[in-house]
């Protein structure tokens, strides 16, 4: 019988998580706790696009970063074939809202990042599927859309950055200290999650301690939404599987029943 999945909420971080020991091994220790999944559908920070719209199988790899070293640009994850996956979201897509398949577009580094490290052996067929509005209430309904997939063996991830106010670090140092805006963000996150308070979390423009430097732009943190919506029920506390901060922003991740 096929495993009910959970979803997943995660950081993603940057190309030098692949070579943090620490992240890498609590997203590696994460993945091996979870039943195997017959595919994975993602929603990554760094695809903002409407209609929903969906990667191609077999596409190259998104190098949507700069200033890293070589070899992070010379990596691949080649992943089955998703079509069918693909053909089954965007059936469950209600009339009016058409999705559209990109012919070209592969995985961006939101996605492939954290899979190298969960899924090293690319065995796992993997779509990525846009964010298509900043939304919380329209990302749970995208999400809640999705949820039956669950049941079908595939692992629903949001990755994004649960603080990511890159415009205000002093220091690019996997164990700097955090900002008072990153940590007063993620204890209040923490806590509203901790209590399944979706309403807060929905609000966090005009409750959340920290802004608007946790989030000067907010898709790193709407891909929450997406999961929660995915969830059995949005409102019951899930597992904050990782916390902690690197370069000062927070890693905290959830999973949900």
């Amino acid at each position: 019988m096929t495993a009910s999945m959970p979803a997943l909420y995660i950081g993603h971080g940057a190309p030098p998580l692949l070579d943090d020991p620490i992240w890498s091994g609590q997203l590696a220790a994460w993945s091996r706790d979870l039943p195997r999944p017959t595919a994975i559908l993602i929603v990554s920070a760094h695809w903002e696009s409407a209609p929903v719209s969906l990667t191609a199988s077999h596409a190259p790899l998104v190098y949507d970063f700069g200033g890293f070293a070589p070899k992070y640009y010379q990596m691949t994850y080649e992943t089955p074939d998703a079509t069918a996956l693909a053909q089954r979201v965007a059936a469950m897509m209600p009339d009016g809202e058409p999705v559209h398949q990109h012919a070209t577009r592969g995985l961006d580094h939101g996605a492939w990042v954290p899979l190298r490290i969960m899924y090293p052996d690319a065995d796992i067929p993997v779509l990525q599927m846009s964010l298509p509005t900043d939304d919380p209430h329209r990302l749970m309904k995208l999400g809640e859309r999705l949820r039956p997939l669950r049941d079908e063996g595939v692992l629903i991830i949001g990755s994004g950055f649960l603080t990511h106010g890159l415009p205000f670090l002093k220091e690019f140092r996997i164990e700097a200290e955090a900002p008072g805006w990153s940590t007063d963000f993620d204890l209040w996150a923490a806590d509203a999650l901790a209590r399944g308070d979706v309403d807060l979390l929905s609000d966090y423009k005009a409750k959340a301690p920290g802004m608007p430097y946790a989030h000067p732009t907010v898709e790193h943190y709407t891909p929450l939404f997406v999961t929660l919506g995915a969830a059995t029920a949005a409102d019951a506390p899930g597992i904050q599987v990782i916390d902690g901060y690197w370069m000062g922003l927070s890693k905290r991740s959830l999973q949900v029943a």
